[in-house]
């Protein structure tokens, strides 16, 4: 029997339908779906009609309105469509029409909060094709590619016009904050017109008196020249960061380009290089002069890198070291193993005063940028680089914003209030 409404009194309503038990579990359990999404149809047009008005004159910002008409209107729901008749309002003049049921209810296009909630979701972790394919498998539901990227572009349109004005509360932490490390980073993604272009991704990440990490706020852009957008959307989540805690000691991670240091620098009172960087230009530097010798190589970095991170005043003997063992190369693919020595050595001096690990360690401050490396790829990576993806700006902006409320502890479901109690759109 079909799902139907059995009785409607105040704010309750009552849902009557029924199950055929076939004997096979797997098609009961269909035929269950099938049911609960009928039953949820049944009660989502009075769900919906609770919104609407009763056809009398209504007054938006002191400007009166009256009926245009009351028609019906097609809305998509966790369930299904949904038909019901609705009335649209107009002023005398005409002008832009208002539909009360559909502000009020909160629509997001003609679907409803939980459903764009649920698509929009989804479409921050998976391609169109496979949420289409995952919620007719799950939920029994039929969704074309298409409705679900413009429903989840209207979403991560809404998230991107209220970064200002909507803040986000951070997590009640069990332990003070006494750190927080501030990092930014590139990473490559396919652009429509532009072939691969660098995006960029930023981290908050608050640390305890042990080190231990609490939370992490997630920030990202569409790649861009200048780098402007990105720089005034992380630099608005710091402000706040630093309005809240403002006693926490601030800690700058990043790798060696010039610019990052620029901005962290306006932010920080300590700076200091990622050591896996450092020790990433060790490596090809014990590459350049040992070559093929694996054993001596790696005794050298592997000796090196503990004292970098050890011992104080190492850099300053590392880079007597590099001269010494640039000096010494044999003839033996000379021009390329000298290269990678003095790049090596270049690096370390333009660093040398960013290089204080031990202190950093006895503090239990930061010293990598691995939360920032890691939002790379799981902001930015995971996502944007689908096998066969090719972005344009709006499009791959849509999705950031929702990756980041998604991946930042408790945003998602923040963003969705602001929505209930302002709804997507103003009039």
């Amino acid at each position: 029997m079909p799902a139907k409404l059995i009785e409607q009194n105040s704010n309750k309503i009552t849902i009557q339908f029924t199950v055929e038990l076939t004997g096979q579990m797997l098609t009961d359990e269909q035929a269950l779906q099938e049911s609960l999404n009928e039953a949820g149809q049944a009660a989502m047009a009075p769900m919906l009609k609770q919104f609407d008005t009763n056809g009398e004159p209504i007054r938006i910002n002191g400007v009166k309105h009256t009926v245009k008409s009351y028609a019906p209107q097609d809305y998509e729901t966790p369930y299904g469509p949904v038909q019901l008749e609705r009335y649209t309002y107009q002023t005398s003049k005409g002008g832009r029409a208002y539909v009360p049921l559909e502000n009020d209810a909160r629509m997001i296009l003609n679907s409803t909060p939980r459903y764009s909630q649920m698509v929009s979701g989804k479409y921050a972790r998976l391609g169109a094709d496979a949420i289409c394919e995952d919620l007719l498998e799950c939920n029994g539901r039929k969704l074309s590619r298409n409705y679900a990227k413009k429903l989840s572009d209207f979403v991560g349109t809404v998230a991107q016009c209220h970064e200002v004005d909507w803040e986000y509360d951070l997590p009640e932490f069990d332990t003070p904050v006494a750190s927080v490390g501030i990092g930014l980073d590139g990473t490559c993604m396919l652009m429509h017109n532009d072939g691969w272009r660098e995006a960029m991704n930023g981290s908050i990440a608050f640390y305890d008196h042990q080190g231990e990490r609490l939370h992490t706020i997630y920030c990202a852009a569409t790649p861009e020249y200048g780098k402007e957008k990105f720089k005034e959307k992380f630099a608005r989540e710091i402000e706040r960061v630093k309005g809240i805690f403002p006693e926490a000691l601030y800690v700058g991670v990043a790798d060696g380009a010039k610019d990052n240091w620029t901005f962290l620098k306006q932010y920080t009172q300590r700076r200091i290089l990622d050591f896996y960087h450092a020790r990433e230009y060790i490596s090809k530097a014990g590459t350049a002069i040992f070559g093929r010798d694996k054993k001596s190589r790696d005794l050298w970095i592997n000796d090196w890198s503990h004292r970098l991170k050890h011992k104080q005043g190492t850099v300053g003997r590392l880079l007597k070291e590099l001269e010494l063992q640039r000096a010494n190369l044999d003839k033996k693919n000379f021009i390329e193993r000298d290269e990678e020595i003095r790049k090596a050595i270049v690096y370390f001096t333009n660093n040398k005063g960013r290089m204080s690990y031990t202190t950093h360690l006895k503090l239990n401050l930061p010293i990598g940028s691995g939360v920032t490396e890691a939002a790379c790829k799981t902001v930015v990576k995971q996502r944007m680089c689908i096998s066969g993806s090719r972005w344009k700006d709006d499009g791959a902006s849509c999705v950031l914003a929702l990756r980041t409320l998604k991946l930042t502890k408790g945003r998602w479901q923040q963003f969705w209030s602001y929505i209930m109690r302002h709804g997507a759109t103003s009039y």
